[in-house]
């Protein structure tokens, strides 16, 4: 994306997903264009029924926590157990969050980091109304972690890092946060074929978690350049039944999907 810079990018994602902690715009994905805003109120949880998660997990976040954004469901990449510490980057209004702090119990901890102020405060007013105690949202860049060396068990994320225009330095944190034996579990957007350039360089269609996607192999090469070992990127093809909604018309299934990545700090 060399006709924008780091800073033109960050400066929109932050906006428009101020917009949505503020107004709950009614978008159908994080991953979909403000041009498809619907007139009529979304079904939040319907649309993370599509991403793969249960009527349990649903029912178990105060209201406001789903704001329907996501490509997938990291919990069930995750396979989090009790006590462990967990990172979310990029936690929004703390949904992943919410559901990884059941998982984990009080003995455990959760950890959730998002550029946007007006996220952090929502997912810790959220937090309050659900009586989540186990749960800390901090305020930050994905690609500068406020989190201390080896203190983290397992990092999710959801349809986030794709948002990043520095993602080796993500993965570099990412290690550097991690404990050895850590695990990474994301739900992410990755390209299976070239952005055409009119895409690549739309700034709407970056922060809507499209332009900025990678490779299943760069994503592999990076996680490999940071350290991880165990390397799986795994592409979900059916995900393409609702990333054709993102951008009505534009065919966008055809360049993107969402995939499986996980990897280990040895």
């Amino acid at each position: 994306m060399n006709q924008l810079n780091n800073d033109q990018i960050r400066q929109n994602v932050r906006s428009r997903y101020k917009e949505i902690a503020l107004q709950q715009v009614e978008i159908g994905s994080c991953c979909a264009p403000s041009s498809s805003c619907c007139e009529s109120p979304v079904d939040y949880d319907g649309i993370s029924a599509k991403l793969g998660y249960s009527n349990e997990e649903l029912n178990a976040v105060p209201d406001g926590a789903n704001l329907g954004l996501g490509c997938g469901n990291p919990q069930v990449i995750a396979q989090l157990q009790p006590g462990e510490v967990v990172l979310d980057l990029g936690s929004g209004g703390g949904f992943d969050c919410f559901l990884a702090s059941r998982q984990v119990g009080e003995a455990g901890r959760v950890i959730g980091v998002d550029m946007t102020p007006e996220m952090v405060s929502r997912a810790r007013a959220n937090a309050t109304k659900g009586g989540f105690t186990n749960t800390d949202f901090r305020l930050g860049e994905i690609e500068q972690l406020p989190v201390a060396d080896q203190t983290v068990d397992v990092i999710i994320s959801n349809c986030v890092i794709n948002l990043s225009p520095a993602k080796q330095q993500v993965f570099n944190e990412a290690f550097r946060v991690l404990r050895s034996g850590g695990r990474l579990a994301v739900s992410d957007i990755v390209t299976t074929a070239e952005l055409p350039a009119e895409i690549k360089n739309d700034l709407g269609l970056y922060s809507g978690c499209i332009s900025g996607a990678s490779s299943v192999n760069e994503i592999k090469v990076m996680l490999t350049e940071s350290g991880f070992t165990d390397v799986v990127v795994e592409p979900k093809d059916e995900s393409k039944t609702f990333i054709k909604d993102w951008v009505p018309g534009s065919n966008v299934q055809n360049y993107i999907v969402s995939a499986v990545i996980k990897a280990v700090k040895s």
